[in-house]
């Protein structure tokens, strides 16, 4: 179970899988946690997408969470203990803690060119993924006002790391989701960013 009572108590809820995504304003954190949901239902699974607004402004730190279960899902409210973590921009590390009540044994997904040793280092039951999104966003011209649109690449990361949905459902949603070039471009940046992403864990 993963009910807060009276704010204090927090217990798993069994067959519920709970994904939280950080980024920045402009990166489409929350348009990532909304695609993915789409897929899962589009597979017969319960999922819900749920934003969190703060300071909403280009660049500034953003979040949203997913969760994902076989039947209803009786949460509506952020997550607080995540079984999945997923970092669009690997500068919101310096800013906030992405680890916060991350499960034991939990995963995290980044946007990174190599291994985050730091991130690593601070919790060693964790299993980490890692996928260069931006560089596969500037190489399909995946760019809006000068920055590179890494959410459809870190999608496809989230796959390889979860196994939660296939590849090609996914992919399908992308497409659908914008259509013409647009969609072809965002659906090749989920497989290719599947097909790049590895295991930084030992």
């Amino acid at each position: 179970m993963a009910l807060m009572l009276n704010g204090l108590v927090s217990v798993k809820l069994s067959g519920i899988t709970e994904i939280r995504f950080h980024g920045r304003g402009g990166q489409g954190v929350v348009t990532a946690a909304q695609l993915f949901v789409e897929a899962v239902v589009a597979e017969g699974k319960w999922a819900q997408a749920i934003p969190l607004f703060g300071a909403e402004r280009r660049g500034a730190p953003v979040v949203s969470f997913v969760r994902i279960a076989d039947q209803s899902i009786p949460l509506h409210s952020p997550v607080k203990n995540p079984d999945i973590v997923v970092v669009l921009d690997p500068f919101v590390i310096t800013v906030v803690d992405v680890l916060q009540g991350l499960r034991e044994n939990g995963v995290v997904v980044i946007n990174s060119s190599e291994p985050p040793r730091q991130l690593m280092a601070r919790r060693s039951d964790v299993k980490v993924f890692y996928v260069d999104a931006t560089g596969i966003a500037l190489r399909l011209g995946l760019v809006v006002a000068g920055w590179p649109v890494v959410n459809t690449a870190m999608l496809g990361a989230l796959v390889k790391a979860s196994k939660l949905v296939s590849i090609d459902g996914l992919a399908r949603i992308v497409e659908m989701r914008w259509g013409g070039k647009m969609g072809k471009l965002n659906a090749e940046a989920v497989k290719l960013a599947y097909d790049a992403t590895r295991s930084a864990s030992p």
